[in-house]
């Protein structure tokens, strides 16, 4: 004799839930944005045995495992490592309209790149190599778009 669960035709209903939730970014990236809300400085965190600097910050140094608790103040000047030309439209990844700029910016005084927007010039105008400098958002809440973009130095 058959099961009975064999003979029930399933039915789907295809819907959403919405789950709200948040989740802290840590002690560690706390203060990296409270810095930069409160005050518009971009600082980064030094390693006490191999001297690296971070940006964004790290709780541990990623080469020698030490605890990461030297902060060193950056003067929000950079250079272009790396870009891209963002031409696709999707508004859940991106709250700019394309085409736009992301690029790795390597901050003077830092030994790691931060990926961020590149604005003030067109994006067939950004080169590897080129130099630019933070510009902070007017109104800024303790995220990473309290840095607005990154802007060509002239």
């Amino acid at each position: 004799m058959a099961d009975w669960k064999d003979q029930v035709e399933e039915i789907v209903f295809p819907g959403k839930i919405s789950v709200p939730y948040f989740w802290t970014v840590g002690s560690t990236l706390s203060k990296w944005y409270v810095q930069m809300r409160d005050d518009g400085e971009i600082w980064g965190n030094r390693c006490p045995e191999c001297g690296k600097v971070y940006v964004p910050p790290k709780i541990k140094c990623i080469d020698c495992y030490q605890d990461m608790n030297d902060w060193v103040k950056l003067p929000g000047t950079g250079t272009v490592e790396t870009y891209t030309v963002v031409r696709y439209h999707e508004p859940t990844l991106h709250p700019k309209k394309p085409p736009f700029v992301y690029g790795v910016i390597k901050m003077d005084g830092a030994d790691t790149g931060m990926v961020h927007f590149i604005d003030g010039v067109k994006p067939d105008k950004v080169k590897v190599g080129m130099r630019v400098e933070a510009v902070m958002a007017k109104e800024r809440s303790g995220n990473i778009l309290d840095i607005k973009h990154f802007r060509p130095i002239p």
